[in-house]
């Protein structure tokens, strides 16, 4: 678990922030496993929130209309994730999900505590907290943790799969829980995701949904 070292904020496409103590919701999905035209939309609809963010002074009402703004562009975004009729969808592989599965059980409570995730055939829902170092001052970097996660995932996979190249896309979407009752919220749509894509009729009959009890 060498150089996961914590930033508070980067960003590539996509901004990310970790404050300090913070419960993370993270979305990770396959490389192509959305099409290029949803992708582009997707861009358009982010550029639109930040010219509006831009135009907002008052800092607590842009932190409110920001973060309904992100409401409501996850939610078309894994709209288009659970609805995908092409693309790749290696992860409906038990082989493959069982990988997964004990990737992510693997890490908890060495560089997060794992609250709750659900492992779909083309994407991945994880709420997780980043576990301060053994230095007792920061925590491990969430971005570096994915980087850890996916490279080993990657590799692996592909070799069950036969294939070579790219396995997941390069960038997650992550966003802070805020307070309990988001916490509630944001488990209950994790665990419930694969009964609204139509795969169960309940979150208890998916086999990789975990949270922690």
């Amino acid at each position: 678990m060498k150089n996961l070292e914590y930033k508070e904020y980067y960003r590539r496409k996509l901004p990310h922030f970790q404050p300090v103590e913070a419960v993370l919701f993270i979305t990770f999905r396959l490389v192509g496993s959305l099409p290029s035209h949803v992708i582009d939309k997707l861009e358009q609809e982010k550029n639109r929130m930040e010219k509006m963010l831009g135009k907002v002074d008052d800092p607590e009402i842009w932190k409110e209309l920001r973060y309904e703004q992100q409401k409501r562009w996850f939610a078309k975004y894994d709209n288009y994730l659970d609805n995908a009729k092409d693309g790749a969808k290696w992860l409906g592989d038990e082989r493959i999900a069982r990988l997964v599965f004990e990737s992510l059980k693997y890490r908890d409570n060495k560089v997060y505590r794992l609250d709750a995730f659900s492992i779909m055939p083309n994407h991945v829902h994880l709420v997780a907290k980043p576990l301060v170092r053994q230095d007792g001052i920061l925590p491990y970097s969430i971005s570096k943790i994915l980087h850890s996660l996916k490279r080993y995932t990657a590799t692996e996979a592909n070799k069950i799969l036969g294939r070579e190249g790219q396995f997941w896309q390069h960038e997650s979407y992550d966003h802070v829980v805020r307070d309990d009752g988001e916490m509630d919220r944001i488990v209950q749509y994790v665990l419930n995701n694969p009964v609204k894509a139509g795969l169960v009729d309940s979150w208890k009959g998916w086999e990789w949904n975990y949270f922690r009890m």
